[in-house]
């Protein structure tokens, strides 16, 4: 059976899929399967069985780290066409994060055991593999040093300029709402809060139910002690 023309021309949106023919991309496609999940659908779960390797086609993901207590942590965003869980396609082992659609969303998914026979077939694909995992390797240590040598009022101040783009667009609060930015950046809403007024009764930020605007992006810097070069946008 052939798949749907789009998902083979998606497919060959991911880096190292781009140099393979329609046809071998279509073999691969064959391979998986296409899956749908509905906004606020758990993909899967932390700890459970490899539920395999996905490639987002369309809608929004969020990696998350649970605490204890409940509280989510995103450790990544996924938007099409990306792929996410590769690791459990390597080992074979347990999913390390679990996944949500924040949106309604389409995957292709593929299996561990289908993969090592797609990878015997592609080794190319494989080696794409590799160059992703140690691009996200980079992301997980830059992280990691965030939590480490950055308190809360910095990574807020960190996070503000990154998805405003230094101050160039608004922060939508209907798509950031405060539980979303306080997961962001490892903290509860709480602490976020606090951070937001620090900032609004210097003035380096307007609040309003609606948005979020950066009015001073230098003093913000200063707050999250990073280089200018590191921001998003």
């Amino acid at each position: 059976m052939q798949p749907p023309l789009d998902l083979v021309e998606s497919l060959g949106r991911v880096e190292h899929f781009k140099r393979l023919s329609e046809a071998d991309r279509a073999a691969i496609v064959r391979a998986g399967q296409t899956r749908a999940f509905p906004a606020g659908a758990i993909i899967y779960r932390k700890g459970e069985a490899s539920a395999g390797m996905f490639v987002l086609f369309s809608g929004h993901v969020h990696l998350l780290k649970l605490g204890p207590q409940g509280q989510q942590s995103i450790v990544a965003e996924i938007e099409p066409v990306i792929m996410f869980n590769e690791v459990t396609v390597l080992d074979g082992g347990a999913n390390l994060r679990t996944a949500i659609a924040v949106q309604e969303c389409v995957t292709w998914n593929i299996s561990h055991t289908n993969f090592q026979a797609l990878v015997q077939r592609y080794p190319m694909v494989g080696l794409g593999l590799l160059r992703v995992l140690a691009a996200r390797t980079r992301n997980l240590m830059a992280q990691y040093e965030d939590l480490s040598f950055r308190a809360v009022l910095a990574r807020t101040a960190k996070l503000l300029l990154d998805l405003s783009a230094r101050g160039t667009r608004p922060i939508q609060r209907k798509e950031y709402p405060n539980a979303d930015l306080a997961a962001r950046i490892s903290t509860v809403p709480e602490a976020l809060s606090r951070s937001l007024q620090v900032f609004r009764k210097n003035g380096d930020i307007t609040c309003t139910r609606a948005t979020i605007t950066v009015n001073q992006p230098e003093t913000l810097e200063k707050f999250a002690q990073v280089e200018k070069s590191l921001f998003k946008g």
